[in-house]
């Protein structure tokens, strides 16, 4: 299957995870944060091809609000009032599938930032 679609999602507020179960039997927790500072706005990746933005502090960021949006998509509502950015079934399959290769990217991007990290090893 090609587009996998997902049949099940739910947010775990608590322990600030998006669980997401697609068709083809794929299923992913994906923490709050990551999908914050991996949002596809325009403000998280750069307006007109113009250079990311390194999104810092957001480690208790949490999810007050998913609407879906047609049937490719949702818009999720961060408690940090961000909320631009559609995350179609596509990217977040993406994001599932590579989570851990991503989070070490965004981990060493923080720390060559100059930023400071809970998972970052000190």
């Amino acid at each position: 299957m090609s587009n996998p679609l997902p049949v099940e999602i739910t947010l775990h507020r608590k322990s600030r995870l998006l669980e997401i179960a697609f068709d083809d039997g794929a299923h992913f927790e994906l923490p709050c944060e990551y999908l914050r500072v991996h949002s596809p706005s325009a403000e998280v990746i750069g307006h007109h091809n113009k250079t990311p933005t390194l999104q810092v502090g957001k480690e208790n960021v949490n999810i007050v609000d998913i609407q879906q949006v047609g049937t490719y998509a949702i818009k999720i509502f961060f408690d940090d009032k961000h909320k631009s950015g559609l995350y179609t079934w596509h990217y977040l399959y993406d994001l599932g599938t590579h989570h851990e290769e991503y989070w070490a990217d965004y981990l060493q991007r923080l720390k060559e930032a100059g930023h400071t990290h809970r998972d970052i090893a000190r």
